[in-house]
């Protein structure tokens, strides 16, 4: 019976034990032949030199290449049995630390066979945990295969055969507990012998054009390279083959959505927007004029606009938008702004009617000819409070609506929706933005805002499905932020000087913000998440110890009032509130009648207070990189120089530590947008997810293979352009059709 990759893994797993087949299926998700060779080596040795071993701790999972430098044979008394028994001591040589082995045997013989694999001069790979005896640093229970040995090499539960033949490099592929790496070279190298020819994908004119690699061979070469430039080329093919096929992919989908079209909003006489433009008592930025001719140029088209507008904290892009709704308005349409928290959807909506004037009294005995009807609908509303609102917004009375996640419930009706704004997109997810885009009659044209993107946002603009525009001027007035890591775990008598900072910010008659991730106990902020790092997959099986308990405003609060910050006037705010409460809190902190405030994330976007020039952010290693520059930029608005601490527990050199030091390095919004995508990696580019714990892609990373990306985005425009069906290259339009139907592309026509 012919081998394929359809064909069950078993096929080719030999006389595997069955715990060990579930473990290729459970563990690594290894099921089918093709799951095996899709299965790549993380990283490879050279078996002719030594591999350098730095920095050692107890616990490390090791897989070197190393040569016996000693070895001996000690008998001693076992004293279970009072017998003779045997231990066969080995140091390896690495280009590091020499690490001891022992070997225990009952017998002589048993003793011999392990002295023959260990002999002085002899090289292999080794496996094992570092661990530190009497010192001197061991590897404890080591697996190996010795070079060259063959059958003489195999011990017991290694699984290492003669049919392995090693080159110059040596494949280290990812594991699960009870699979060795040898386990999966021996099944790979035998399916490389059985398996039927590859077909391939990929056209020969395509390969031709952007110098990809042949299927077969870069099967071949990607198992069992002859050296490192076979290794880049096979990693080449597979990272363009899977571009190209997302690429495919997201541009069937948007010639389907431009299919489907949109109502153009051209601005009809642009009576409202002129008599904006006419009230302003200053000029637009050149960048602000540059990105609303993008921005309009996007409305008048006859299919929905999917733009993303960057620009760093107050630079000036909720006044772009607020243009943008109102040719909409102009249109005969309705525009919707989607906030994250009630505190900034009150404060748009208080700024956009500040900016109306009486434009924003359209409708009534106050407004202007010219005006319209501006709503605020937000989740602390009653239903007396929503009656109005939601009945100008479904007769269409109401040309602008702000409000919260309460504009996605399904009582709120619009009648005609044609822009959705929504503002600091990082907080929701795909289907929130969806939930709102729904209620348009047609596709609505989306314009998505933020000061530094998600790790998929910035996938999305790499891959060309999502426009971006860039407002890179400063804004006027914004003074210098000083960021500094406060390190506890190796600086603990550090802490009492952050609040000494404080104390000196409010005596000069300025206000300080102090940030916990928690309101009290173990209450997160609603829509707060711990920032997550990723392990590593070269640490191995290292434990990590649980975090302490984070910091809660409520127990913070009464330890400043009664410790450091006694006799200051300390306020608290977080989502647990009753809303007129929060409002007056955050009223009474702008007004300067509360020196320190203590709060959640509902701070993060939209809170605009020109005497604030300090923030501690307590267990900064619990946001993300968008939440804390997001944070830190509430500070330094009113033209004094700003400072922010980020107060942490973690250990330096661990990720959360760096993540925090790369915030600490630069207030620019889109530095730090590339260093989370590195980080965090991308998220689901076709699915709903936006963290980076979970991604479509399997091969590919977006800033490390951004030019790859790009250069199969060309070539799917070009195959598209010849047969959007792909019926000249069958097998790619199937590769496409399967990731069509997947579940991971269900909300690509939704992002």
């Amino acid at each position: 019976m012919a081998i394929d990759f359809a064909s069950s893994v078993t096929a080719v797993l030999g006389a595997t034990t069955p715990a060990k087949r579930k473990r290729f299926a459970e563990g690594l998700g290894i099921e089918t032949v093709g799951d095996l060779m899709r299965h790549f080596p993380r990283r490879y040795l050279e078996t002719g030199s030594l591999t350098r071993i730095d920095n050692l701790r107890v616990g490390q999972l090791l897989c070197v290449v190393g040569e016996i430098d000693q070895c001996e044979i000690k008998t001693y008394n076992d004293r279970r049995t009072g017998r003779p028994a045997y231990r066969v001591e080995a140091v390896l040589r690495t280009g590091g630390p020499r690490l001891k082995m022992t070997f225990f045997a009952k017998n002589q013989g048993t003793a011999g066979w392990h002295a023959r694999r260990v002999a002085q001069g002899n090289r292999g790979v080794f496996l094992g945990k570092a661990d530190r005896f009497r010192d001197q640093w061991q590897l404890v229970n080591p697996a190996m295969t010795i070079f060259g040995m063959g059958d003489e090499a195999e011990g017991e539960g290694s699984g290492v055969e003669d049919v392995l033949d090693f080159g110059p490099l040596f494949p280290i592929y990812p594991l699960t507990k009870g699979v060795e790496t040898w386990d999966i070279t021996r099944a790979v190298t035998f399916a490389r012998k059985v398996i039927e020819p590859v077909a391939e994908l990929l056209p020969d004119p395509v390969r031709d054009e952007y110098d990809v690699l042949g299927i077969q061979d870069a099967y071949d070469w990607v198992h069992q390279p002859e050296d490192r430039d076979q290794v880049e080329r096979a990693h080449h093919r597979f990272r363009f083959e899977e571009a190209l096929v997302t690429q495919l992919v997201l541009g069937r989908r948007r010639r389907a959505r431009q299919a489907e079209g949109a109502t153009a909003r051209t601005g009809g006489d642009g009576a409202l927007l002129r008599a904006f433009d006419e009230r302003l008592p200053f000029q637009l930025t050149a960048g602000q004029v540059e990105v609303g001719a993008q921005v309009e140029a996007d409305l008048a088209q006859p299919h929905p606009m999917n733009r993303l507008l960057q620009g760093e904290v107050g630079s000036g892009k909720t006044l772009v938008a607020l243009r943008a709704m109102l040719r909409v308005v102009d249109s005969g349409g309705q525009a919707a702004l989607l906030a994250p928290t009630e505190v900034l959807a009150q404060q748009h909506y208080r700024s956009i009617v500040a900016m109306l004037g009486d434009l924003a009294d359209g409708g009534t005995i106050f407004g202007s000819g010219e005006g319209t009807r501006v709503e605020l609908l937000t989740g602390s509303m009653n239903k007396t409070q929503r009656t109005g609102p939601l009945s100008r917004i479904a007769s269409g009375e109401a040309g602008i609506v702000i409000g919260t996640h309460a504009l996605l419930q399904d009582q709120v009706m619009f009648a005609d929706l044609g822009f959705v704004v929504v503002d600091e997109q990082h907080r929701f997810g795909v289907e929130q933005r969806a939930a709102l885009t729904d209620k348009a009659a047609a596709p609505p044209h989306l314009l998505v805002m933020t000061a530094t993107p998600i790790p998929r946002t910035v996938a999305m603009t790499v891959f060309g499905d999502l426009e971006t525009s860039t407002l890179s001027e400063l804004p006027a007035g914004r003074a210098p932020i000083q960021s500094n890591v406060v390190p506890l775990a190796e600086q603990p008598t550090w802490f009492g000087r952050v609040w000494e900072r404080v104390r000196e910010e409010v005596g000069k008659g300025h206000q300080v913000y102090v940030v916990c991730p928690r309101i009290s106990g173990d209450e997160a902020e609603a829509g707060q998440v711990d920032a997550v790092d990723l392990p590593d997959p070269d640490d191995g099986e290292v434990e990590v110890a649980p975090k302490p308990p984070a910091a809660a405003v409520e127990e913070v609060v009464s330890r400043l009032a009664e410790g450091p910050l006694a006799g200051l006037r300390i306020g608290r705010l977080h989502g647990r509130l009753p809303a007129d409460e929060k409002d007056a809190v955050m009223r009474s902190f702008a007004a300067g009648d509360i020196d320190v405030l203590v709060s959640t994330t509902v701070i993060e976007v939209g809170v605009d207070v020109a005497n604030a020039t300090g923030m501690v952010i307590l267990d900064a290693d619990r946001f993300g990189v968008s939440q804390l520059h997001q944070l830190r930029g509430r500070v330094g608005r009113g033209g004094l120089p700003g400072l922010c601490l980020l107060v942490t527990h973690t250990d330096a050199g661990s990720p959360a530590r760096e993540r925090l030091e790369a915030v600490a390095s630069t207030t620019d919004g889109f530095v730090l947008s590339r260093i989370d995508l590195e980080m965090r990696r991308e998220g689901d580019v076709l699915g709903a997810a936006q963290a980076g714990g979970r991604t479509s892609l399997e091969n590919l990373r977006v800033l490390r293979d951004e030019d790859t990306i790009v250069a199969a985005r060309q070539a799917a425009e070009g195959l598209l352009d010849a047969d959007t069906d792909l019926g000249q290259a069958p097998g790619l339009g199937a590769a496409v059709r399967d990731l069509e139907r997947s579940v991971q592309a269900d909300f690509v026509d939704k992002s």
